[in-house]
Formats: structure tokens, C-alpha cells, sequence
């Protein structure tokens, strides 16, 4: 786990997204790495998360310098995802540069464990954050409390300006 969080960007999002956000997602980590970040880690929750790192893999994949470590709440994480996710999960594993199991087995409090994680390991969050309560929603606010840069590419949230930069 060699990576500086001043170039880190983590994702946060709810497990209902469906790739409305698609272009902006994409645009967000051109910029992102265009700025300098060249780390990037997915909780690799279904939804958002998987999407996300696609999208790192992808523009990977078209010469953007830059790293995907998968962050697992623990080892068995994907065996309750319907299957097209859980081939999802499998194929992004087989892609990313780093994969990071913080348990080898489910325990209460172990996503909230993934995403103190996430969020102590960036300097940046993208986040699909629509509001409502939950694991993005914790993360969202940590992230916050703790002066990341939040890029909420959700329509129903936008952060103010004076207290997320």
C-alpha cells in the first residue's frame, strides 16, 4: 500500500446508481488527474463504486496514468451480488493494481471500517450522494468533517461552496 493521499481521489456512491452520471463521472477524474491525483480507490460496493472503477480502468486503458486499488470490506464481499455484478466485481479485481481485503470474513461494522478507509486514505471523494441515509451518506459527512474536496456529481445534493471546497 504505497500511495500519498495529496494525489488520492476515493469514490462513495449508493448501490442505486444506473450511469446517470456517466460523462460527468468521467470528467471529474480527467480533471482529477489532470491535476495530479493518480491514485484512485473503489469500496467496490455494487452501484456506484463498480461503475466508478470502470471508469478508472477505462481511461487507464487510453493512456491516463493512474492507479485502481480495491478497497474490500471483506474477503467475501461479492457472494451476495446478483451474478452480472458479481462478474463485474471479479473482472475490475483481475484489473486493478492493488486489491486491499481489510477482513477475511463479514463482522458488524465492517463497510464502516471500508469507508473510514477510504476516506482516511484521499484527498478527494467522488460521490453519487442523493441525500438519503446510509454508508454514502456517512462517508459523504466524514469525508466533510474532515476537509476532503467533495465532488458530488449527484443533482439532488450540491455541497456548499464555503464548507466543501
Amino acid at each position: 500500500m504505497a500511495f500519498e493521499r495529496q494525489h488520492t481521489v476515493a469514490f462513495t456512491g449508493h448501490r442505486t446508481y444506473a450511469g446517470e452520471a456517466a460523462e460527468e463521472l468521467y470528467a471529474r477524474i480527467d480533471r482529477l488527474a489532470a491535476a495530479g491525483a493518480t491514485t484512485f480507490l473503489s469500496g467496490m460496493a455494487r452501484g456506484f463504486d463498480l461503475a466508478a472503477a470502470e471508469a478508472v480502468l477505462q481511461r487507464r486503458r487510453e493512456g491516463l496514468a493512474m492507479r485502481l486499488v480495491a478497497v474490500v470490506p471483506f474477503a467475501s464481499q461479492a457472494a451476495s451480488f446478483p451474478e452480472e455484478d458479481r462478474n463485474r466485481f471479479r473482472r475490475i479485481l483481475t484489473e486493478t493494481d492493488e486489491v486491499i481485503v481489510l477482513s477475511p470474513k463479514y463482522y458488524p461494522g465492517c463497510y464502516q471500517a471500508r469507508n473510514d478507509f477510504l476516506v482516511d486514505h484521499a484527498a478527494h471523494l467522488i460521490a453519487w450522494y442523493n441525500g438519503s441515509r446510509g454508508g454514502t451518506q456517512y462517508t459523504f459527512l466524514r469525508a466533510a468533517r474532515q476537509g476532503l474536496a467533495i465532488h458530488n456529481l449527484s443533482p439532488e445534493i450540491q455541497p456548499d461552496p464555503q464548507l466543501f471546497p
